[in-house]
């Protein structure tokens, strides 16, 4: 392609008008910011734009010819609905150049507003595969902030097949979690970080350990701060970004103060200026290099800009941690004052209540089948040691429940080009007889786009999607989807606010473990200093966990594509609470971590409280709660011990 000006967009963060003004100054074409609403950017009152800043800052912008992007990148509660309207109806007055957006449920917004302003998607969407990208194409977005995750070599192939604008994070601070995906501090804190509040529990001190001795494993490590991942700089590396088909650079940073803005922009704008006018003489200028460099908060990475991420970008002695927003704290159990008080969810029950169980193995799949299960969702991750789901796997378990359970194949959360490969040649597969399943379950527009397009199959969402309002779940039923799964971090009056108000069923996982995070890098790996996957690959195989300084254990589970989930230290159990929640599609049980025995033990005392309370009997008995103790962790109620506020919820 031949290079000019307008070839690369240098985008700059802005959280105060003096950081707008230097970003416009120091040459970027266009800036991002916040409203004081509906951002990911929701900690410091001083920072974000109220609606009459925004107003001038458009126009200040618009002066100097530079584009204006406002973020809207948060999932929205069913409350703040009529405020999005609200907020929405005036962005479309002052007419920024796009707003960037999380939540479904805007996407539904623009189109029943008819709004006129271009619609970018944030990284927080987790888009990572070019079936995502026909999808929401439908919706007129026009370019997508992709997954953290993808390489240069991926994103290149996956703007040539979509054609779609790509903007990519090129210095700032990185998460280590998937984007989206991250529920640590939401469920611990009720800060959630897909709410702009995260206070980040992957800047924590960690020890890796043995899950089932206790054994410290990474004494000889570079450090506890395991998660910590470095700040991302592609300085170096510009020619990369512009030949991989990048078109938007952006630097993250909206809480940064002018000087350090106008510092790093002009700095890339000199860089990319300089390759653009002479590409095949173009070389790093060292003195940019070392204004980057000495000016620096953590140390740099690229992260997976060129593979796989290794012990080299993770910041494990936490000395050039700017800022540690909390420390470890004991998880919560049983604290529900606050649930007790709640109303139950006033809708109408079906005769049957529903229930749902995940499963890890074939083993458990039938031991829930005998148990009582109505739905068992089977596939997707299979954790190490634990071989990955077979045809072979699936047909013995359709042919052990002969049309007991539904069963509902469950596909991978995170779905890139290998995935996608995979899965079209697997849904292709189900069409053989002894592989007929009773349904779907996906976990990304990717994944639901190839479901309807390869099976004739019903299909619903997981909880990656984070469903959060009534609006998203209007979206998901209109592109076909059956159910939906609440996401984690609601509680229980936001649970009730969408299950009254949707018309799709809503599924809500009332007992097991559950990730905090997902990770696309090699936690042991990093930290075991003799591992060597190419020597000794079995060391995956093992179980491990990683202690905080609070005492927490969070297993360590590792799947077939070497991602890494990070579990909560105690697993969601509100079987205690059942007769509060009336009118769910289904009531589910996440067993991929028990054992057989286990998942079906809890499986038969989930199944006779709920059908005590059809029968209008007491759904609760203390010796049941005292079994479900016996699980590999403890217990608690995740956010369901929290009471909502405005962007957060509260203690």
């Amino acid at each position: 392609m031949l290079l000019n000006r307008k070839s690369v967009e240098l985008l700059a963060p802005a959280g105060t008008w003096d950081a707008l003004v230097a970003g416009v100054e120091a040459g970027a074409d266009a800036c991002y910011l916040g409203g004081k609403h509906f951002n990911m950017r929701m900690h410091e009152g001083d920072f974000n734009f109220d609606d009459e800043m925004l107003k001038k800052a458009i126009a200040y912008t618009h002066e100097h010819g530079v584009k204006l992007y406002i973020t809207l990148n948060n999932l929205i509660s069913d409350e703040e609905i009529p405020a999005l309207r609200e907020y929405l109806a005036y962005l479309n007055e002052i007419r920024p150049d796009a707003i960037l957006v999380q939540d479904f449920a805007v996407l539904e917004l623009i189109h029943e507003m008819d709004i006129k302003i271009p619609v970018h998607t944030s990284v927080m969407m987790n888009t990572h595969n070019e079936h995502a990208i026909e999808k929401l194409k439908e919706y007129g977005i026009t370019r997508v902030v992709v997954g953290r995750e993808m390489t240069l070599s991926e994103l290149s192939l996956f703007r040539e097949r979509t054609g779609i604008e790509v903007e990519y994070f090129m210095h700032g601070d990185m998460c280590i979690s998937e984007s989206g995906q991250c529920i640590h501090s939401g469920v611990v804190f009720g800060q959630s970080g897909n709410r702009g509040r995260c206070l980040k529990p992957c800047r924590w001190a960690y020890q890796l350990i043995d899950e089932k001795t206790g054994e410290v494993l990474d004494k000889d490590s570079d450090g506890a701060y395991k998660l910590a991942l470095k700040d991302m700089c592609m300085y170096r590396h510009i020619p990369q970004l512009i030949q991989a088909g990048v078109f938007s650079f952006k630097i993250e940073g909206r809480m940064r103060p002018a000087p350090f803005i106008r510092r790093i922009v002009s700095t890339y704008r000199k860089a990319i200026d300089a390759y653009i006018a002479d590409p095949t003489g173009w070389q790093p200028d060292e003195e940019g290099w070392k204004s980057l460099y000495e000016n620096r908060a953590r140390d740099f990475t690229t992260t997976f800009a060129f593979g796989a991420t290794d012990k080299k970008d993770i910041g494990f002695d936490g000395k050039r941690e700017p800022r540690f927003f909390s420390d470890a704290v004991k998880e919560a159990g049983f604290q529900d004052e606050i649930l007790k008080q709640e109303q139950e969810i006033n809708k109408a029950n079906a005769e049957h209540r529903i229930l749902s169980v995940r499963v890890g193995t074939v083993g458990a799949a039938k031991a829930v089948i005998d148990n009582g299960a109505d739905i068992v969702y089977v596939g997707g991750e299979a954790f190490r040691p634990n071989k990955p789901w077979s045809l072979k796997d699936f047909a013995e378990v359709i042919a052990y429940n002969k049309g007991r359970a539904k069963i509902i194949i469950n596909t991978p959360r995170t779905t890139m080009r290998r995935e996608c490969g995979e899965l079209e040649q697997f849904f292709t597969a189900l069409k053989q007889p002894e592989l007929k399943a009773d349904g779907i379950m996906v976990s990304n527009l990717g994944s639901l786009k190839l479901a309807k397009r390869l099976t004739n199959l019903p299909v619903q969402a997981d909880v990656s999607f984070n469903l959060f309002n009534h609006l998203a779940a209007k979206f998901l039923k209109e592109n076909g989807l059956v159910m939906g799964t609440a996401s984690y971090e609601l509680s229980f009056e936001q649970l009730r606010e969408i299950v009254e108000n949707s018309e799709m069923p809503i599924e809500v996982v009332v007992h097991g473990s559950y990730e905090s995070m997902i990770c696309d890098h090699n936690i042991p790996g990093m930290s075991l200093p003799f591992f060597n996957e190419l020597n000794n690959p079995e060391v995956l195989d093992r179980h491990y966990a990683l202690l905080d300084n609070a005492g927490e254990k969070h297993s360590l589970r590792i799947d077939q594509f070497g991602r890494n989930h990070i579990y909560f230290a105690k697993d969601l159990c509100l079987y205690p609470y059942l007769a509060k929640f009336n009118g769910l599609g289904a009531y589910r049980i996440e067993a991929q971590d028990y054992t057989p025995e286990f998942a079906g033990m809890v499986t038969r005392i989930y199944r006779t409280a709920l059908d005590n309370l059809a029968a209008g009997q007491e759904a609760f008995h203390a010796d049941d709660l005292e079994t479900l103790k016996k699980g590999p962790r403890q217990l608690g109620l995740g956010t369901y011990r929290f009471r909502r506020s405005r962007n957060s919820v509260d203690v």
